[in-house]
């Protein structure tokens, strides 16, 4: 009875390495076909683009994030005293 289940179970494994075999060769059919110039173009266009909107997003969420400096903080306080003042008038 044990050896019956042993040559199942490597029945079973030699059958699944077969059909995996069978896909890793259509994947190596697809993977080793050229890519057109075209193609290439536009993965690079792509690959630029979505780092180009990472970085401006970063530099937004830095910019929204950043402490002024009491010089800063100073001078946007004035500018809304006066333009206060300027709009009482």
């Amino acid at each position: 009875m044990l050896r019956f289940l042993f040559a199942l179970f490597l029945a079973v494994s030699a059958a699944s390495a077969v059909a995996d075999q069978g896909r890793r060769g259509a994947d190596r059919q697809q993977d080793g076909r050229q890519m057109s110039r075209e193609e290439r173009q536009r993965m690079r266009d792509d690959v630029r683009d979505a780092y180009r909107n990472d970085r401006e997003r970063q530099d937004r969420q830095q910019q929204k994030t950043r402490q002024m400096s009491p010089e800063e903080r100073g001078q946007l306080r004035r500018d809304i005293e006066d333009a206060n003042k300027q709009i009482k008038r």
